[in-house]
């Protein structure tokens, strides 16, 4: 309990939202470098409150990234509010924010483990899009207060947020929409779709599939590519 990282890399992590250092901002296209250092920020925030924020991570709403999006952005916002208020298969608010049911786990300490990186661009259409790739660490353990056992879950989290040309395209100022999400989450219950994730205690079943069926993989690897990934399977974690 008192080093609930020790034995993992994410020992070496940065701790919450030191570990999202934003890059230097500069104009791209027909947007200044306060424009695009406003959305560097932004696209921190939101990233924050989705992964690292205490409220959301025991199933808060979070405010943050709901204040941040464009509501302009086609069914976006709609969308995200839906699977916060009714979470199933086709709505799954895992695929973007990090939650526990408190009611069955705590958060140990009071620290995240993160590492990532984030860039931006200009695109082909004169958008800027910034580029967030980063993994997110969690120690649990059970609800039960006198219960010593601690688990990892890692969440490693590709999210594009851009800047849209206004001559192009209609939007609200200063507010950013959503370009692209992924992500890959380990050790956590697979086939349940209730809006948590479920770590797995060596001490007791866990909620959802208990037995792994996809291949064997590091969640710790960053070079692997997690485009269009899913809960469709349940891979075996070599570490946690």
């Amino acid at each position: 309990m008192d080093r609930p990282f020790a034995g993992s890399p994410a020992e070496r992590y940065a701790d919450g939202e030191a570990g999202i250092v934003l890059p230097e901002a500069k104009p791209v296209g027909s947007f200044s470098k306060d424009q695009v250092g406003r959305a560097l920020e932004q696209t921190k925030a939101l990233l924050v409150d989705a992964n690292i924020d205490r409220k959301t991570l025991l199933g808060g709403t979070p405010e943050t990234v709901l204040g941040t999006l464009d509501p302009k952005q086609p069914q976006m916002l709609s969308d995200v509010r839906s699977w916060l208020r009714k979470p199933d298969k086709q709505n799954d608010p895992l695929l973007m924010f990090s939650r526990f049911d408190k009611n069955e786990v705590r958060l140990v300490g009071d620290v995240v483990k993160t590492r990532g990186r984030m860039s931006f661009e200009r695109d082909e259409k004169g958008s800027v899009v910034i580029r967030a790739d980063y993994t997110f660490v969690y120690a649990l353990a059970p609800a039960d207060p006198d219960s010593t056992e601690v688990a990892r879950v890692i969440a490693r989290r590709v999210l594009e947020t851009g800047l849209a040309d206004p001559t192009r395209f209609r939007l609200t100022p200063g507010k950013l929409v959503i370009v692209r999400y992924d992500s890959d989450r380990a050790n956590i219950g697979c086939g349940i779709y209730d809006g948590y994730m479920h770590p797995r205690f060596d001490s007791a079943p866990t909620k959802g599939t208990t037995n792994p069926t996809g291949p064997k993989v590091d969640p710790y690897d960053r070079s692997r590519d997690i485009q269009n990934s899913g809960t469709e399977t349940c891979d075996t974690v070599s570490r946690t």
